[in-house]
């Protein structure tokens, strides 16, 4: 390997080998951090950013910015709740945070495509307006009533030993790494984000593809709404609260690598899992919450720089 190749396959994959380093290095140093247990927890905890992480990449992926996303899972979350205190049936109760995610969604792409509003303003007030909505239904109080088993078991349960959020997170992220990459219509919304102008010369329907990407994004704000009111059995106005950064500092950990500087599923995944287990570890090793907070921070802006492009376009609207 010539030093230039070296170079290249370091710029490419040495976020993944950052994972690498740093889950021997808990492994060494935190108490029971290899336990199978505290890995499953991992995963589990996991798998709840990573199908949030997810709809935000395909936000970004058409070069538009969602900072709904946690709003909108939580008022998905006390929609459930409220139905499910009212003795309505499972499916009801399932169906209705999908269609708020939906919703939400659908409202962002008409904000940005229609109003010409950018999705940094649009996004954050469609969010403001599902906080106020998730207080209004809840009066601030959770929903404590336990759930019925075909709930609990949407987010509790096991499959041929596999736990069912494992699954969930699965299935969302090789569904979207395959219609963003084994799709024409994946390959279109690559395109209305990588080079807008180009698109819509090329025939793409570029305002619809962003619609999509915030459709998506909303969709999986709903989707995660039903997995954790099922694995908490509870539902709180800010039950997905701690998840919009963390989801956001996925998002751009994986932007630097496996394909540097572009959204990329898989790379989302890399960043989900770095997070998982720096969160977990400094937990073990008896850290401070804030420490947490800290650090995070200190990933967002170490990962920035090389994404700083495409923020800019997804959240104003700019293409320089």
């Amino acid at each position: 390997m010539t030093r230039r190749q070296g170079d290249g396959f370091i710029g490419t994959y040495g976020t993944c080998i950052a994972l690498v380093v740093l889950f021997v290095a808990f492994a060494a140093s935190a108490p029971n951090f290899l336990a199978s247990a505290n890995l499953l927890n991992i995963l589990r905890q996991a798998s709840f950013l990573a199908i949030l992480a997810t709809g935000f990449t395909l936000a970004l992926v058409v070069a538009e910015l969602d900072l709904s996303f946690a709003n909108a899972c939580s008022l998905a979350a006390v929609c459930m709740g409220a139905l499910l205190d009212r003795g309505m049936a499972p499916w009801i109760a399932v169906a209705a945070p999908l269609a708020v995610g939906l919703a939400i969604g659908a409202a962002n792409g008409l904000a940005v495509t229609r109003l010409r509003i950018p999705s940094l303003i649009a996004t954050l007030a469609t969010g403001t307006i599902a906080n106020g909505a998730a207080f209004l239904i809840t009066g601030g109080i959770a929903y404590v009533k336990r759930p019925p088993e075909a709930i609990l078991a949407l987010g509790r349960g096991v499959v041929a030993g596999v736990p069912v959020l494992v699954l969930w997170m699965a299935t969302v992220v090789l569904l979207a790494h395959f219609v963003v990459r084994g799709t024409r219509l994946g390959a279109h919304m690559v395109a209305t984000g990588e080079a807008e102008d180009a698109a819509r010369l090329a025939g793409i329907d570029v305002a619809a593809m962003k619609r999509l990407g915030l459709l998506l994004s909303g969709a999986l704000a709903g989707l995660t709404a039903v997995v954790l009111v099922g694995a908490l059995g509870t539902a709180a106005p800010t039950i997905a609260y701690d998840f919009l950064m963390r989801a956001i500092a996925a998002v751009l950990i994986g932007m630097t690598t496996i394909e540097p500087g572009r959204p990329n599923v898989p790379g989302t995944l890399v960043g989900v899992m770095m997070i998982g287990c720096l969160t977990n570890g400094l937990v073990l090793l008896g850290a401070e919450y804030y420490v947490q907070d800290i650090v995070l921070g200190a990933i967002i802006l170490a990962s920035v720089g090389l994404s700083a492009s495409r923020l800019r376009r997804a959240a104003f609207g700019l293409h320089k």
